[in-house]
């Protein structure tokens, strides 16, 4: 579990091919901090596990499925990305909890500054949209943000100064994939309603009452 609030920008230093997968080498300094072989670390929002440690680097393994979920696959070495490490229970949580499992892969079709914030448009699939709401939480590259509008196809956040100066998203340009988690109560209602449409007549007085609540 994480906030998404990225602690650092680190760098790709290595891709390589492991197997079935890849491994994927990257140089940090603050993620590193009393990480272990083991401990999870969000790559661009993704969670990862590490498989190797040097004073300056960690590994994580790359699974199909992953890279064929999310942008990672279309990282290049030398290339920055955002990383949080797990939270733990003292950790504050400045942000939203954010699973580190990414929902789909959307595409900035936009920027806009205004004044010193940056407007940024991204394209969602349809089964992303019917999750995300304004002023709703949503994860983009594993950065904790606040959703501003939101249409048929696309929405919009902001990006205050600060937050621009942290993270990669402002370096990208038009077209560029971004990771995106959408806030998971969105998930589990959008399950709950779809169960309910499937199965019409079967949430009840009685029903409730037979599942303890009274």
């Amino acid at each position: 579990m994480f906030t998404g609030i990225v602690e650092e920008m680190g760098t790709i230093t290595r891709i390589q091919r492991s197997g079935q997968g890849y491994e994927l080498t990257i140089q940090a300094k603050t993620a590193l901090e009393e990480t272990r072989l083991g401990d999870s670390i969000a790559v661009n929002g993704t969670c990862l596990t590490v498989t190797k440690l040097t004073p300056d680097t960690f590994t994580v393994g790359l699974a199909p499925e992953t890279r064929q979920r999310t942008n990672l696959a279309h990282l290049k070495e030398g290339q920055p990305v955002n990383l949080e490490r797990s939270l733990t229970p003292t950790t504050r949580l400045g942000g939203h909890f954010v699973q580190g499992h990414i929902d789909g892969v959307g595409i900035v079709t936009g920027f806009r500054p205004d004044q010193d914030a940056l407007w940024v448009t991204v394209q969602a699939p349809p089964d992303l949209m019917r999750t995300i709401v304004p002023k709703g939480f949503i994860a983009l590259d594993g950065v904790s943000l606040t959703v501003v509008d939101v249409f048929d196809d696309r929405f919009t956040v902001t990006l205050v100064a600060y937050t621009q100066q942290h993270i990669t998203l402002p370096n990208q340009q038009v077209g560029y994939r971004v990771n995106i988690e959408v806030d998971i109560l969105g998930k589990y209602v959008e399950k709950l309603i779809s169960q309910r449409l499937d199965q019409p007549g079967k949430l009840s007085l009685e029903f409730l009452a037979q599942h303890g609540y009274k």
